[in-house]
């Protein structure tokens, strides 16, 4: 008898972009919190644009290597994070 697969980073970042386009920042928090890849740093600065907190927002921006696009673009950067996330998973 098998085991059930553990989930992977990307099921995790899966959720936690679902958790983001819903605004449950806190809850994409938990998850992206634990993953040191450069999408979940561009991620996680995401998280702390819709928390309102744009000081640590930018200082995960730096950290992912990507231009801080500001508050009124998090849907655009959701949507992107969703297709890299695609490219990911298809590499």
């Amino acid at each position: 008898m098998s085991q059930p697969s553990k989930p992977s980073a990307a099921d995790g970042l899966a959720k936690a972009l679902q958790h983001l386009a819903a605004g449950e920042w806190q809850r994409a928090h938990e998850i992206v919190q634990e993953d040191k890849s450069t999408l979940a740093s561009w991620m996680h600065g995401i998280v702390h644009t819709l928390e309102g907190d744009l000081d640590n927002a930018q200082y995960w921006y730096r950290k992912a290597k990507r231009e801080f696009p500001g508050p009124g673009a998090v849907q655009q950067e959701i949507a992107a994070a969703r297709l890299a996330l695609g490219e990911e998973q298809l590499a």
